[in-house]
């Protein structure tokens, strides 16, 4: 068991202990414990093999104990005795906004409430306007909690649906009768929630890739088998659709079923308005029923007049019409970002060091990072007093002066205080290379309240980049209200850039914005958000995102090179000074 699965286990138990109602100090306890443990530079089963575990700051006797078990056997007899104190279903209730371990304890032991359908019916009832902590205000945002988890339950975020779609398709191109295979439907397409897998393949013996498919390991149940379309649920709950075609069918079938059906819709009303008839099958004259041969997409596009449109792009947002005129944007790839934004260091929140970041980042071929640790605010993330500042900034000139070919930029995610000032006066801001702004508080503002706070911040002369602007946690938060337009308004005048927060659970700015902001001259940052080394990758979900977006590599700041972008950065502090 590494140190991450240890540290997860360590934050349930404190999570289960304040649902408990235990001691406060008790609670803290494991939180801390779990923060030292993922923060360790030293190997976890090293330290537990050589009894040092006492010696880390935050792990006390009992905790080295239960740590040890954890790591020599694998299990936790403490944590396991814990679980059971409570029903598995009173932890769907944390996955309301607003219902902390703290109320979910007074909903458990006051109203017996441990299902999401007794919490709903117990606001219908109006049973939680007495209950301390709770009151009217409460109850409503409770329930919109709960719709909004109606509306995207059976969803699952991108890149674990990617992994397991991946990982079926593969199986499946492994079977002799294949002839070609791939992933369709909104999978293909990249949306940032997925409902269930779509795949496609071209083949001359159907039943035997079905019977191949319907018994793959993924595989837990069998909801329908037929000869050309058969529907499983897999392990982790998801759907998965697998529908076999003609080899001579199989380009049409692709664009089919990778939709978007309101894609689809435009596209056989343009071709009905041109004498031919488009569906799964085929591409035909209308009247004589001939079939226009078709080797690939590409020359499908091709027989209606159009440029290829990208499955990214096919959301019915203009791309047809932009097709027509071979004016669709040349979209951002993956190999176009230059360097990495966004990234906290063991300063805050991170817990990696700043020299293991730049390293990692100059082996994933980027030519920077930009750290960017979080704000004094924002203590519950270790924010930054003025000292830490100094010592960080020290230690990265000291890194930068001995890199080759690569450089590490200093920078802040700096907190946006609800009356729109930021967290630090303008003469500390002044010493950043960039400067991120953010909200992370009082998310319960009204839309002109939120609004204005916003605009405020955007006309602080520092600020370089909006951070995740909308706020929203898929599958978790509803982005806060905002007044959209008037914000990327003000960030075109101000020439702030919008983060398109590439970790897979925001995805914030929401693509459709994406592109509203780029016809109102906005720029935009694809940034990781990373607080490990691992998520320095997410930025090929940022792109996948931008793509949505119809933005281009000239849209987006860190597809500059170092020395365009500091010259960028240098002119904009002689502009602010």
């Amino acid at each position: 068991m590494d140190k991450k699965d240890v540290a997860k286990i360590l934050e349930e138990i404190g999570l289960l202990l304040q649902i408990k109602g235990e001691n406060p100090f008790k609670v803290r306890a494991y939180e801390r414990g779990a923060r030292a443990v993922e923060m360790l530079n030293e190997d976890l089963d090293t330290l537990v093999k050589e009894k040092r575990l006492n010696q880390i700051d935050g792990i006390g006797k009992a905790l080295e104990q239960k740590i040890e078990e954890l790591v020599t056997t694998g299990r936790l007899r403490y944590y396991e005795d814990l679980k059971k104190e409570f029903p598995e279903t009173l932890f769907e209730l944390l996955k309301i906004p607003g219902l902390g371990p703290k109320r979910v304890h007074i909903l458990y032991n006051e109203l017996g409430i441990s299902t999401l359908g007794e919490l709903e019916y117990a606001c219908m009832e109006n049973r939680l306007l007495n209950l301390p902590g709770f009151g009217k205000k409460v109850q409503e945002n409770i329930l919109k909690g709960l719709e909004y988890l109606k509306r995207y339950r059976d969803r699952f975020l991108l890149p674990d649906a990617l992994m397991l779609g991946d990982s079926i398709l593969d199986r499946i191109k492994e079977h002799p009768r294949v002839v070609q295979a791939n992933l369709a439907g909104s999978l293909r397409r990249k949306r940032e929630l997925i409902k269930d897998i779509d795949i496609l393949v071209s083949s001359l013996q159907p039943e035997e890739v079905m019977d191949y498919f319907v018994k793959i390991p993924e595989v837990k149940d069998v909801v329908g088998k037929g000869e050309t379309k058969s529907s499983v649920r897999l392990e982790n709950g998801m759907a998965a659709d697998l529908r076999v075609v003609q080899p001579e069918q199989y380009p049409y079938a692709l664009h089919h079923f990778t939709g978007s059906k309101e894609h689809n819709t435009a596209m056989r009303h343009y071709a009905k308005g041109i004498g031919l008839k488009m569906n799964e099958y085929g591409l035909f004259e209308e009247h004589t029923q001939k079939i226009i041969p078709c080797r690939s997409e590409e020359e499908v596009f091709q027989a209606l007049g159009m440029q290829y449109i990208v499955p990214e792009l096919r959301e019915d947002m203009g791309e047809i019409q932009s097709a027509l005129e071979h004016r669709l944007p040349n979209v951002v790839q993956k190999e176009d970002i230059k360097g990495i934004f966004h990234v906290h260091s063991h300063y805050s929140d991170g817990i990696s060091g700043i020299a293991e970041l730049a390293a990692e980042a100059k082996a994933l071929g980027y030519g920077y990072i930009g750290i960017s640790d979080h704000s004094q605010s924002a203590f519950y993330a270790q924010g930054l007093k003025k000292d830490d500042i100094l010592r960080q900034h020290q230690e990265i000139d000291r890194l930068n002066s001995a890199l080759d070919g690569f450089r590490i930029l200093k920078g802040i995610e700096v907190d946006i205080l609800p009356d729109g000032s930021l967290d630090y006066p303008d003469d500390l801001l002044a010493t950043f290379d960039f400067v991120i702004a953010a909200v992370h508080s009082r998310f319960s503002m009204n839309k002109d309240e939120m609004t204005r706070r916003i605009i405020d911040a955007l006309d602080n002369p520092y600020v370089t980049v909006l951070a995740h602007p909308t706020g929203r946690l898929l599958l978790s938060r509803q982005e806060y209200p905002l007044n959209m337009e008037k914000i990327l308004e003000k960030a075109a005048e101000k020439g702030v850039y919008m983060e398109i927060n590439a970790n897979p659970h925001r995805l914030d700015l929401d693509w459709r914005l994406c592109k509203i902001g780029k016809d109102l001259g906005v720029k935009f940052v694809i940034g990781t958000d990373a607080h490990d080394l691992d998520s320095l990758r997410f930025s090929v979900y940022g792109v996948w995102m931008a793509q949505k977006g119809w933005l281009e590599k000239g849209d987006i700041l860190n597809c500059l090179d170092y020395h365009e972008l500091e010259g960028m950065l240098r002119a904009a502090r002689r502009q602010q000074n």
